[in-house]
């Protein structure tokens, strides 16, 4: 019963983590540039006093789906969309985190961000001078059309970078590196201007996977009652 009451319990605990991943999952559908989470189970042993037999369930949620999101044209000059496994990098904290979410907005001093965040550019964060027109070439060259001007000027480009190595998601949403590590700028990533990135969540997958969850927490759930049937059964035979 020991080792059958360390298994049921941690499988429980897994199906409900697994059923907040999910859920978490289909409440972003709808977000730009979302990249969904997988829900990842495995095994440890239980540390302490016991049987070596004794083992339980363990989960994560630091695998991130690389599946590309529906693109849809916005007609926005300063909305982008990622194309491949590219990702535009973005200040977090002191350091620098990435993102699919390619709807840049500029404030009255000319600072370029994504969601309250400073987009990242060759020297930093992108601060663009004050301008009638702008525009997003396909390698992240930010031109603008100055107020006093009659052509367009390059004035700084998006950090772009490559996605290929393994992510995983700040307790913010954002991307970063596994090792923890800034990534380097690509030359080949390229972005379409005047479209955005939907999210990559697919509904009925994350439907029917939260049904199967949902059956396998009832049968844990059973398999629970049953070994407190039989934990009270050797409890009687005991006191004879």
């Amino acid at each position: 019963m020991d080792k059958l009451i360390y298994t049921v319990m941690t499988g429980a605990e897994r199906s409900f983590h697994a059923q907040q991943v999910h859920a978490n999952n289909l409440a972003n559908a709808d977000t730009t540039g979302f990249r969904a989470d997988y829900e990842v189970a495995g095994t440890q042993v239980v540390p302490g006093y016991g049987y070596d037999s004794r083992h339980q369930s363990t989960g994560a949620t630091d695998v991130v789906s690389q599946r590309a999101g529906t693109v849809r044209e916005t007609g926005r000059d300063l909305d982008i969309a990622v194309l491949g496994q590219g990702l535009i990098a973005v200040a977090d904290g002191e350091g620098e985190a990435y993102t699919r979410a390619g709807a840049m907005l500029v404030d009255e001093e000319g600072n370029l961000s994504i969601n309250g965040r400073a987009v990242l550019g060759d020297g930093g964060p992108v601060v663009l001078p004050p301008f009638r027109a702008v525009s997003v070439a396909v390698d992240g060259t930010l031109s603008i059309l100055p107020e006093d001007g009659t052509e367009m000027q390059e004035v700084d480009r998006l950090k772009l970078v490559d996605a290929e190595q393994p992510l995983t998601k700040t307790t913010s949403g954002l991307l970063v590196a596994r090792d923890g590590n800034a990534l380097p700028a690509s030359e080949t990533v390229r972005v379409r201007s005047g479209a955005l990135e939907t999210s990559n969540v697919r509904a009925v997958e994350e439907m029917v996977a939260v049904m199967d969850i949902s059956r396998q927490f009832e049968i844990q759930m059973k398999l629970y009652q049953a070994a407190d049937s039989m934990a009270d059964a050797g409890n009687r035979l005991v006191r004879g």
